[in-house]
């Protein structure tokens, strides 16, 4: 429910304010002077303040000063009477949200305050938006020499214009990859659009892509922007393209060459300015062969090609995912999580073949399932414990390898998630500072 402070010195015009505000199922304190009104903000938060201008006892333009300073996240709508718009317009250099000129209809106050109350939810989405996407920005992981070349292509395509195919297994890391490219190009700060062109029903993507007008087609009631038109200036990144209808690709094709598009049911051609990134599990030469797939749309999507190798041929990469998850969930639980060396040594010979996100998943439901901080061989899925999966890749790893392979990851994901501060570190890890010291010596680790 919304809270409103409505600060007033009339009494008649206090009392008919309040009781229509009240009637918007708005929880409403009213009070006659500013004084009073800094009283309950500071006892107090509001969503909005509704203040009038003149006042006793700190007066408006004093008490929206002190708002600004105290509640910045409180918007204040002033009221003033005729002859009182310059007052209005200093106080909204100053901070206010809006004005309202007395004598004035109760119900244009009820619209000013129903688009502020928006407009602060829309924010809130916004900033809870950034914060989910900021999240998923995580970089790629890992110091195998499969995964450094992949960093190293990523920093040195990222800079440039020029498309990138991004090929690999299902759970390889291919969106993290796309977003690599992104985060590195000078597009950065522009719009990073992505559509899963498998996700989309085959008569609706063309209209997902490119945008429709109104009445374009049958329940095309308004005009749609479409997923080029979002990404201009930006990135947009082409998911599970090998997906992509046949009839589609030779439309794709001239977008690509031609930097412009149609929406459907449009004739105005409209220009473009998006860096194109497209990624799929597919074997896009063989799609070409079966003659699923355009020869000269894979020669335009793949001027830089990038492949993402399987967990299973980066397997030095897994004891640093392991404790990286585990580090995250054990930061969600507030519980430092970490594996046994006999664990570790299931998970270093299992084949995974859903790769990094089956390891990820596997973390997860152990962080949640395990009755212990440590996670042991018996909290692992059946399935990955099993002699087979023993079996698969030969002789397991010493423990003591293991075990100090483990430890280490441990600490350096525990010192980058509290930015190298060493006494959070040691209490993420559950030791105490000196001991976390003597084993970033034993392990060269510089922080």
């Amino acid at each position: 429910m919304a809270r409103i402070l409505l600060a007033e010195d009339d009494e008649i015009m206090r009392i008919t304010i309040q009781d229509r505000l009240e009637q918007q199922n708005w929880n409403v304190d009213a009070v006659v002077n500013g004084r009073e009104a800094l009283e309950k903000i500071k006892a107090s938060s509001y969503h909005i303040v509704i203040s009038d201008i003149r006042m006793p006892e700190l007066g408006g333009v004093e008490l929206l000063e002190t708002i600004t300073k105290l509640a910045s996240e409180t918007d204040v709508i002033m009221m003033t009477a005729y002859g009182s718009v310059d007052d209005a317009i200093s106080c909204l250099k100053k901070g206010a949200t809006d004005y309202i000129l007395k004598p004035f209809d109760i119900d244009d106050l009820v619209i000013r305050i129903n688009r502020t109350l928006e407009n602060q939810s829309f924010k809130a989405r916004c900033a809870s938006l950034e914060d989910c996407c900021s999240r998923m920005h995580t970089p790629l992981l890992g110091n195998s020499s499969r995964i450094r070349q992949v960093i190293d292509l990523i920093n040195q395509a990222g800079p440039t214009d020029a498309t990138v195919l991004i090929t690999g297994e299902s759970g390889t890391g291919k969106e993290l990859a796309a977003s690599g490219i992104h985060r590195a190009s000078y597009r950065a700060d522009k719009p990073y659009v992505r559509i899963n062109c498998a996700a989309i029903p085959e008569g609706l993507i063309e209209s997902e892509l490119f945008g429709h007008e109104r009445g374009a087609f049958t329940g095309a009631h308004a005009k749609k922007i479409g997923r080029f038109e979002m990404a201009d200036g930006g990135t947009l990144l082409l998911d599970e393209i090998g997906e992509l209808p046949f009839g589609l690709q030779a439309k794709l094709l001239r977008v690509l060459q031609e930097n412009e598009c149609e929406r459907v049911g449009g004739t105005r051609t409209i220009k473009l300015d998006v860096r194109i990134l497209s990624s799929t599990a597919r074997d896009l030469k063989k799609e070409v062969k079966a003659g699923r797939f355009r020869q000269d749309l894979l020669y335009r999507l793949q001027v830089i090609p990038l492949t993402m190798p399987p967990l299973r041929e980066r397997r030095e990469d897994i004891a640093l995912l392991a404790n990286h998850f585990l580090l995250e969930f054990s930061t969600n639980k507030d519980t430092a999580l970490s594996l046994s060396p006999e664990a570790m040594t299931y998970l270093l010979n299992y084949p995974f073949p859903g790769n990094v996100r089956e390891l990820r998943n596997i973390m997860e439901r152990v962080s949640v399932l395990a009755p212990n901080p440590v996670i042991t061989v018996t909290d692992l899925p059946e399935d990955l414990r099993g002699e087979k999966a023993q079996n698969t890749m030969g002789p397991p790893i010493p423990l003591g390898e293991a075990l100090a392979e483990t430890e280490k990851h441990c600490i350096l994901n525990a010192l980058n998630s509290t930015e190298g501060n060493r006494t959070k570190a040691a209490s993420l890890l559950g030791i105490c500072r000196k001991n976390l010291w003597q084993k970033m010596k034993l392990y060269g680790i510089e922080m």
